[in-house]
């Protein structure tokens, strides 16, 4: 689901979900797989042309992380609205939460959230996404070693004004058994520029991965993709085809099928 609002009368779904086998070794995760905005919110008071920016959704992710739970046959959790309306890779407490401006667009509709319209949308739409990862963790784990859960992100070939070199990077707080795995294999394909935490690190306290992989010991991974590159189908499919072989060989190491538990580095400050 990739538009700017859904139709009124409609019952908006917070989640998208796809069943898969629970015993695949693998959870793929869309944070930002939507520009959608409920109905009745209605564009937010921001132009429809910022909705297809990144500050919208993340650009392509919805489509690998599909494209990969086909090849994998593994379950997958993808969010159906906007970033901007709610923000499901931030602790609820967190001031990004709900944004009024970002990357210089004003968001008039989030201008005068109060308390009580923030728990409304934490209620209604970020918890159900949630919600659905814990519930679908449990059931893979009640019939399987614990899932690598692999998250799929994008991200802008520039920033203001300055190239990102990065083909793909990876993102990670402290645990490295699905990380150094991933690192290698995209690096040993020959034809790559692969980044480290770049351009953002991957330790966030509260986000998606530390509240359902450090928190539970669960191996994880982090990816973004530049957008330019998984913008068609074409690109979607080559990228999707990059990653599986690597994300079998991961799921297939029995440290990362382990309850190990990590210290995250934004639980030293």
């Amino acid at each position: 689901m990739t538009q700017t609002a859904a139709k009124a009368g409609e019952i908006f779904q917070p989640t998208e979900n796809i069943a898969g086998d629970l015993t695949s070794g693998v959870l793929l995760l869309c944070d930002h797989a939507s520009n959608a905005v409920p109905a009745g919110y209605g564009d937010l008071g921001v132009a429809p042309e910022q909705f297809q920016r990144h500050i919208g959704y993340d650009i392509g992710a919805r489509a690998v992380t599909l494209e990969l739970a086909k090849q994998l046959d593994a379950p997958a959790c993808l969010t159906t609205f906007s970033r901007l309306f709610i923000d499901p890779n931030r602790g609820e407490d967190d001031p990004t939460l709900i944004m009024r401006l970002s990357d210089g667009a004003v968001v008039p509709g989030n201008a005068r959230v109060d308390a009580s319209e923030r728990a409304f949308r934490i209620e209604q739409f970020y918890q159900p996404y949630h919600g659905l990862i814990d519930q679908t963790i449990d059931r893979m784990m009640k019939v399987s070693a614990p899932p690598v859960l692999v998250s799929i992100h994008s991200f802008t070939p520039s920033w203001r004004g300055v190239p990102r070199p990065w083909h793909a990077t990876v993102l990670w707080d402290s645990d490295p058994r699905a990380v150094t795995p991933m690192l290698d294999g995209l690096r040993a394909q020959g034809d790559l520029v692969i980044g480290d935490n770049e351009p953002y690190d991957g330790a966030l306290k509260n986000d998606t991965m530390y509240r359902h992989a450090t928190r539970r010991g669960l191996a994880h991974v982090l990816l973004e993709l530049r957008q330019d590159l998984i913008a068609t189908d074409r690109g979607q499919s080559e990228w999707a085809h990059r990653l599986a072989p690597l994300l079998r060989r991961i799921a297939d190491q029995p440290d990362c099928r382990k309850i190990k538990h990590f210290k995250s580095r934004t639980d030293a400050c």
